[in-house]
């Protein structure tokens, strides 16, 4: 087959041609990190919440991460879209939303 791009530069087909034939921008997300997640968890949470089965003290008015994994209908995506946008209680972590990603994976596994 045969690609013409009349009336284009150079650089523009030669971009052109890359995300044609590398599928640029069609690239899959990776898979959230549960291990990271729990990582995160321990330095940004665990000063309020239980995040960990090991962990024995937190703030008393805030559900375990235990806990919120159970609740049901509970949604690893959900929970990461919730951390990205701060509120009150919360500090900003400024999360990313691999990071965002990772933690809701980590508190989705404790609902197993």
């Amino acid at each position: 087959m045969l690609l013409r791009f009349s009336g284009s530069s150079g650089p523009i087909r030669a971009a052109a041609l890359a995300a044609m034939l590398f599928g640029l921008g069609a690239v899959p997300a990776a898979a959230a990190d549960a291990e990271h997640g729990e990582m995160l968890a321990k330095r940004w949470c665990a000063s309020c919440h239980i995040v960990s089965p090991d962990q024995t003290h937190g703030a008393d008015n805030v559900p375990t991460f235990a806990t919120i994994a159970k609740i049901p209908d509970f949604d690893a995506a959900r929970i990461a879209k919730f951390l990205m946008d701060p509120h009150p209680k919360m500090p900003d972590m400024q999360l990313g939303r691999s990071e965002a990603a990772d933690l809701g994976a980590y508190i989705a596994s404790l609902g197993k």
